[in-house]
């Protein structure tokens, strides 16, 4: 039992890391306004309404980089060659995806993918069994 929770914790930190990485590849690549205090939420909203597609389109690979990781790592950490870790993965970064989603102004084709892309947990879980096979 502790060792699923744990595969559960390392899964949403490794897959919290990916994500953040992409997001900073994406504000580098997109920089805030001058000035932008990111506690401020209106002016993120304002920030997040005039991102290009792109723009948007790096938040959601940065979400598929952290299901995969996520998925793969609760899967090697659990060792039980069951999806259950990875999936408890999926159900709370998607979860906190429909939160920033209902919360920032993103548009419809970013709700399709951005609720889909959770279930490349299931991917990262695939891919930690093929690994333990050889």
């Amino acid at each position: 039992m502790v060792r699923r929770i744990l595969a559960v914790i390392a899964g949403i930190i490794v897959g919290s890391i990916g994500i953040w990485l992409m997001e900073r590849l994406g504000h580098s690549l997109y920089p805030f306004p001058a000035g932008m205090k990111l506690d401020d939420i209106e002016g993120f909203k304002a920030y997040v309404d005039n991102l290009p597609f792109m723009g948007k389109f790096i938040v959601i690979l940065g979400y598929a980089l952290g299901a995969l990781l996520s998925g793969f790592v609760a899967t090697k950490v659990a060792n039980n060659n069951k999806p259950t870790a990875a999936m408890i993965c999926g159900i709370i970064f998607l979860f906190f995806t429909i939160y920033n989603m209902v919360l920032l102004p993103t548009p419809a084709w970013f709700w399709v993918l951005g609720i889909a892309v959770w279930g490349l947990v299931l991917v990262g879980y695939k891919l930690a069994l093929n690994k333990n096979k050889g």
